[in-house]
């Protein structure tokens, strides 16, 4: 399936959804490495790193490895290991003591989504897929693992599966948070639902998705959720439906946090008509996993307690 040109809804709107709560959930070490090098380029090594920052990291991995030697499960040494290996962009090495992480760990899912984006940035794409579905089956809404599988499903040009995936979530939404409150977020997984009706050219599904997502989101009470109603007008300008999408847009911004006004117009602006769109000059791109990338000034993030991780120090 070709990707359209509406694919900056998912760096744009889907991202609001799930920026924060990778931020909360993985160690910051962690993610900040490994959002520094996801789009490493093994014969780039050279002129990634610095030759004095290389040698720096190489001693660190070094040295967390001899640790590693004398206690194979010390969670400090091998979350150190993992940072200076993502650090030297070697990402193939990072997976094995990623993988560690997630063994010894399987209540927390964060090591075992760093590890699927590993894979994913690595193209084994079904091994990312094996791990995204093993975090799904403990605990169904996890959102990054649902947007990580949804992007893989249709970077596999499987959207079918993707729209599967996303609607049995909502089928047992209701169940699942009447046990245990705020189990799966509804008004998330229908953004990447009406994503993938999108991608599809299916525009009519994809606005009736959003149009159920605004429902929820004021039902709830208090300030409704924007992110539904921002979405609703993308794909209407995306359909040449400007002048109904512009009353949306100030409706979105309205309900939006104060903090995040100006990055929402932001978005606004970038995907106005006669602007850059993606594949084009300014436009976010795709990696070679089907994923697509955008300038992070980009997207508005909710906001999320940060959950505390371990903070790996130097080995002696």
């Amino acid at each position: 399936m070709a990707f359209k040109r509406n694919r900056w809804l998912i760096s744009g709107i889907l991202l609001i959804a799930v920026v924060a709560l990778l931020a909360a959930s993985l160690g910051p070490l962690l993610m900040a490495a490994f959002n520094q090098n996801s789009d490493y380029d093994k014969s780039s090594a050279s002129t990634t790193v610095e030759p004095d920052q290389q040698a720096e990291l190489e001693g660190r991995a070094n040295g967390y490895a001899l640790v590693l030697e004398r206690e194979p499960d010390n969670q400090a040494a091998l979350e150190g290991l993992v940072e200076a290996r993502i650090g030297l962009g070697d990402l193939a090495a990072a997976a094995e003591p990623l993988a560690r992480l997630a063994e010894l760990n399987p209540q927390e899912p964060r090591y075992a989504v760093l590890l699927a984006q590993t894979k994913q940035q690595l193209n084994d794409l079904e091994g990312a897929a094996q791990v995204y579905r093993s975090v799904l089956t403990a605990t169904p809404g996890n959102m990054e693992a649902l947007q990580g599988l949804t992007s893989l499903l249709v970077a596999q040009e499987r959207p079918q599966a993707a729209v599967g995936l996303l609607q049995d979530t909502l089928k047992t939404a209701e169940q699942s948070n009447k046990i245990q409150p705020g189990t799966i977020d509804v008004i998330a997984v229908k953004l990447l639902l009406g994503q993938v009706y999108a991608e599809q050219s299916r525009y009519d599904d994809a606005i009736a998705t959003y149009d159920t997502a605004i429902q929820d989101a004021q039902a709830l009470g208090g300030t409704p959720d924007f992110r539904p109603t921002l979405a609703k007008g993308l794909i209407l300008r995306e359909t040449g439906k400007e002048e109904e999408a512009k009353p949306l847009f100030e409706t979105a911004l309205s309900l939006a946090p104060v903090q995040f006004k100006d990055r929402i117009q932001q978005l606004i602006n970038q995907n106005a008509p006669g602007q850059p769109t993606a594949g084009e000059e300014g436009g976010p791109t795709e990696t070679p996993t089907g994923a697509v990338e955008s300038p992070a000034e980009t997207l508005p993030e909710v906001p999320a307690e940060p959950a505390p991780a371990p903070t790996p120090t130097n080995p002696e």
